[in-house]
């Protein structure tokens, strides 16, 4: 018996995700409706932009949109898969290892065509991925990596095997996660005891590293932040993190209804990368620009919408 995403997850999550869709994700359609789609996004400044231009771009070619963003990674996932959202921007890491359980170590465009391939089975369609990784990262303030000399992950858990108390910080994903902390302390060969982890909302991450109230945290490699706070980011020297490449999700019966979709949203995807992403997530976290203005400029910049 084929047992879906849903089924292996605790009753628990199940019923927080139901609630939480119930709630944030009301469905326009259960089925496809030409010219209707809803969007869904995550819970962090580059989901809140993405989200936010392609419900703008889509609007300007006479789509309408509804937007449904400041989401938990598994209640998107359980949206797309209960069509209760036509469209999201995906990472083919996280795809890859925490919603179809794939170990194995891949390249980039390995992990791009598996997740391609494993999705399609249940009608969810990657199409072209951005020039956009935004993986996970470890990362110190700055001026004390500089002056102990801490260029590595490696360096920075010797440099943690010496001094036990230490404080990491994370997002309260990452910690559960199982391409997170556990086998990460697996191949780095260290472990965490609770008091050496605060978890928190990823952007008081960035906050906490600038004002030094931590030794070294999770970060983004694509976020603004980390230049503009002036953030050492360490090199996964043992290779842990995969490639996390934004990607636009479709559900295919949405694609079929909607024929000119896919050119459309790999027209957006081909415009961004990783340096402009960069400045867009720090006009919205430094400069405290608001997102849809930040998206607006962007895609006129960009010739996307007139």
């Amino acid at each position: 018996m084929k047992i879906s995403f849903q089924q292996m997850m605790p009753r628990w999550m199940r019923l927080f995700g139901a609630a939480a869709l119930a709630l944030g994700v009301m469905a326009t359609s259960a089925a496809a409706q030409a010219a209707t789609l809803t969007i869904g996004g995550k819970n962090f400044t580059e989901q809140l932009i993405l989200s936010e231009m392609t419900a703008q771009y889509l609007r300007s070619k006479g789509y309408d949109v509804e937007l449904k963003n400041g989401l938990g990674s598994v209640v998107m996932r359980q949206g797309m898969e209960s069509q209760q959202l036509d469209v999201v921007w995906e990472y083919t890491g996280t795809s890859l290892i925490v919603y179809n359980k794939v170990t194995e170590k891949l390249d980039p465009q390995q992990t791009y065509e598996r997740v391609k391939e494993l999705d399609g089975r249940i009608g969810l369609v990657w199409l072209n991925p951005a020039a956009l990784n935004n993986t996970y990262a470890f990362a110190m303030p700055g001026k004390i990596a500089r002056e102990e000399g801490i260029d590595t992950v490696s360096q920075l858990i010797d440099k943690f095997r010496s001094n036990p108390k230490m404080q990491f910080a994370f997002d309260m994903e990452f910690v559960g996660r199982s391409d997170g902390l556990e086998p990460m302390e697996q191949l780095y060969d260290f472990h965490l005891a609770r008091s050496n982890i605060k978890q928190m909302d990823p952007g008081l991450v960035y906050t906490a590293l600038r004002n030094e109230q931590i030794d070294a945290g999770l970060v983004y490699t694509s976020d603004g932040r980390n230049k503009g706070f002036d953030l050492k980011v360490l090199a996964d020297d043992k290779g842990f993190f995969p490639a996390y490449a934004a990607t636009p999700v479709v559900r295919k019966e949405v694609l079929d209804a909607n024929p000119a979709l896919a050119d459309e949203l790999n027209a957006l995807s081909a415009k961004i990368n990783d340096e402009n992403m960069r400045d867009m997530n720090a006009q919205v976290d430094i400069d405290h620009r608001a997102v849809s203005r930040v998206a607006s400029e962007f895609l006129k910049q960009e010739g996307l919408v007139p």
